[in-house]
């Protein structure tokens, strides 16, 4: 079992994130906990605070900071997260970054440890216009970083991996600029902290070698 348990995530879109939270859930009981997927969860069980945010959207308005951090702050108090959590992708700003404070702090979960994976633009915008899907599952692949070892099926279920419209050079500029513009200060408020892990590594074993030593 891991001492650092209480993790948050940090990189631009293709720093690893994902990958290296499946990596690290193989061999510890920690939960991964994506927004994007609780925000979904929440509205399809129709909870309030998953009506409010299914209202704003469906009026093509941003869901607050306020609204997505009550959906946190309720993941975090189910006894699962006894054992330790990855936050992926949140918080993405300092305003959430304080909300979470609060919630952690309410909770009694202090954080261990956040994690920034700093990854080249080059790399990341190659890893990003390279990245694929599958239809059925889910699960991520990339052509050049990460292939499924027949092409076009996924390792996982069978299913068939296509590339999201979203995934072209265009949208992977802009989704890395957002990071810099929005995310990037967290950076920053985490060093202060004195709670920051910054891996520059891009070989994946070594990446794990460094969270299994620095998280231990």
């Amino acid at each position: 079992m891991l001492k650092q348990k209480n993790l948050i995530f940090v990189g631009a879109p293709g720093a690893g994130k994902g990958t290296f939270s499946a990596l690290l859930l193989e061999k510890h009981p920690l939960v991964h906990i994506s927004t994007g997927d609780l925000l979904r969860d929440e509205i399809k069980r129709g909870t309030a605070l998953g009506q409010e945010a299914s209202g704003l959207m469906k009026e093509g308005k941003l869901v607050p900071d306020e609204v997505v951090a009550g959906m946190v702050r309720s993941r975090l108090s189910q006894p699962d997260c006894d054992n330790g959590f990855i936050l992926d992708g949140f918080p993405r700003t300092i305003r959430q970054a304080e909300l979470l404070d609060a919630a952690l702090q309410e909770l009694d979960r202090p954080l261990d440890r956040v994690v920034y994976f700093k990854v080249d633009d080059e790399v990341i915008l190659q890893r990003l216009t390279a990245r694929q899907n599958c239809r059925k599952c889910g699960a991520i692949f990339n052509k050049l970083f990460m292939p499924s070892r027949q092409e076009g099926i996924c390792d996982n279920c069978g299913g068939e991996l296509y590339q999201r419209p979203d995934d072209s050079l265009e949208t992977a500029k802009a989704r890395l600029g957002v990071f810099y513009q929005q995310t990037s200060p967290l950076i920053e408020y985490y060093g202060d902290k004195g709670v920051l892990l910054e891996i520059t590594e891009t070989d994946k074993d070594e990446i794990c070698r460094i969270l299994d030593r620095e998280l231990a």
